[in-house]
């Protein structure tokens, strides 16, 4: 029989850690880098359940001694999955992830939480870590999607949603217009065939899905979708720094206002239109969901010809043709979900889908795209 995909309220297990064991751990660790008889004290709050589905987060206050006073923090911990627990990426490059938000905010005014220590080896937690300061703000939830309604962003005015899309339209801008991309951030540049930065992430996203099918099997419609990628890719040698999982979903928010640009782990360079396009995507991904759930919706939110006007508008850029770039972002959530529906099977949370189709939320989407493409 085939398996229905999960309540949309399900908080979906990302981790076999054992966090009873975490705060000792690295409170052993940080007492080798901080000053001599730091004595630091770790208290483990949570993970963040409600948002991302890849990275492990967790929220974290240290205190410790310095020339002998008392000193606290509140930190986040991004903590890169375990291979056993079926990770969405083949593979987590945390330093890039942590040289990434530190340059954002060297050379830019977007704001990004500081980053204060680097654990590489996975020594200290079985997988590499780093923490950063944490902020303050309201994140747009995914679970259950904002979209939904009964939530501070859904229940806003028209006049505070709209000032929180062109705020986050503005942080794109931003982080597009840092100088000299494709050198300062070459460490991001996949290392894929390909002639051009935007080849090299299209060669990266297909063996993404092949290291995706032998864990969850083949999709046709992934399949169609590269092959009509692959066919039709935009002679496009534009460089800029792209944020990759450019969502509202990984901002945090005072007044409707960003203060927080979080989750670089799909961080990449190439052309602006992979960033503009996700951030209109994600939005379509729910709306989706709600209009097969016969729910209102918030169709007046992120709308396309609004986003790419305030775009243009801040950049003085023009954005080519976004339907490339929104079946390009279309197959990246459909290996989203074939990865953490192999991790639901590994968990026990759902049993395996006869179709694994069923898992990809967004199919509708997918398909009327390739239909306006004649794919």
């Amino acid at each position: 029989m085939t398996q229905a995909p999960p309540p949309a309220d399900m908080k979906l297990q990302r981790s076999s850690r054992d966090a009873a064991t975490v705060p000792g751990q690295l409170a052993a660790w940080l007492a080798t880098i901080l000053p001599p008889g730091a004595d630091p004290t770790v208290t483990l709050h949570s993970g963040v359940d409600a948002n991302g589905m890849s990275s492990e987060t967790l929220i974290l206050d240290v205190t410790w001694t310095e020339d002998g006073r008392e000193v606290s923090g509140e930190y986040v911990a991004r903590v890169a999955p375990a291979a056993a627990d079926v990770p969405v990426f083949p593979s987590y490059a945390l330093q890039d992830q942590y040289d990434a938000i530190r340059l954002v905010g060297e050379l830019s005014d977007v704001p990004v939480p500081e980053v204060r220590w680097m654990e590489p080896t996975g020594e200290v937690l079985g997988t590499p870590f780093f923490l950063m300061d944490r902020l303050e703000g309201v994140v747009p939830r995914d679970v259950l999607p904002y979209n939904f309604g009964d939530n501070w962003l859904h229940d806003a005015t028209p006049e505070e949603q709209r000032r929180l899309q062109d705020g986050s339209v503005d942080v794109l801008a931003r982080l597009h217009a840092i100088p000299d991309a494709a050198s300062t951030f070459a460490f991001l540049d996949p290392d894929q065939p390909g002639a051009t930065p935007l080849a090299r992430n299209l060669s990266r996203t297909r063996a993404w899905y092949d290291f995706a099918v032998p864990d969850i099997g083949r999709s046709p419609l992934v399949e169609r979708s590269l092959a009509w990628l692959e066919a039709n890719l935009p002679q496009d040698d534009e460089t800029v720094l792209c944020w990759g999982d450019a969502r509202i979903g990984n901002m945090m928010f005072q007044e409707f206002t960003p203060v927080a640009v979080l989750d670089w782990e799909m961080a990449t360079v190439g052309p602006r239109e992979l960033d503009v396009s996700w951030l209109l995507f994600a939005h379509q991904v729910f709306e989706t969901i709600t209009g097969m759930l016969e729910l209102p919706g918030m169709p007046g939110f992120l709308r396309e010809d609004d986003v790419v006007a305030t775009y243009e508008r801040l950049t003085g850029a023009t954005l080519g043709d976004l339907l490339w770039y929104h079946v390009y972002n279309g197959v990246q959530w459909c290996i989203v979900f074939m990865r953490t529906g192999a991790r639901q099977i590994h968990f026990g949370e759902i049993v395996r889908p006869d179709d694994i189709e069923s898992l990809f939320h967004h199919k509708p989407l997918l398909e009327r795209l390739l239909q306006e493409a004649g794919a």
